[in-house]
């Protein structure tokens, strides 16, 4: 029975979300699996991946073949890598802890990187949020400059219209 790693889709209209899901390639994309790997949610930035490595490891080194979309989730979270040791250790070419030191070291740089976009990511909405007040408090300060004349207008207006009803008074 030939298996695929692929995503199944769920989520509503517009919002997509899916399952890495273990399943025999004449099932439906929707349909029956083996086994759910993880999840994968495009609608966040970064996308939201979780992902059981060992089990993605563990049908890969069955046989199990990847879609494109899924080969690039299960490199990106380290599977293909980790895969690529363990056959290394079954060669004898490294042992179980060198293997394990560089999947570990290779975590800790990747970590690194998706915490450096984060924080990119933070750091430019706080910088469109700083840049929306400050075109906020212009648009409110010409919106007053622009009232103050006629305010002073109306003054100036009102001003000989009760001299006008003094000197009448007087008479």
């Amino acid at each position: 029975m030939p298996v695929k790693i692929r995503l199944q889709r769920h989520g509503k209209k517009g919002k997509p979300f899916y399952w890495i899901v273990a399943a025999d390639v004449r099932s439906k994309r929707d349909g029956k699996y083996l086994e759910k790997l993880g999840i994968y949610n495009p609608n966040t930035n970064p996308a939201t991946i979780d992902l059981n490595v060992d089990g993605a490891v563990k049908w890969l080194q069955n046989g199990a073949q990847p879609t494109d979309t899924a080969k690039a989730i299960l490199s990106y979270k380290g599977a293909l890598l980790k895969n690529h040791l363990a056959g290394g250790v079954r060669k004898g070419a490294l042992t179980e802890e060198q293997a394990e030191a560089k999947f570990t070291a290779w975590l800790e740089e990747k970590a690194g990187k998706v915490g450096a976009k984060t924080d990119g990511l933070a750091k430019a909405q706080a910088e469109a949020k700083a840049k929306a007040l400050e075109a906020e408090k212009a648009a409110n300060e010409a919106r007053i400059a622009a009232a103050a004349p006629v305010v002073e207008e109306e003054v100036a207006e009102e001003a000989p219209a009760a001299e006008v009803e003094a000197s009448n008074e007087e008479e």
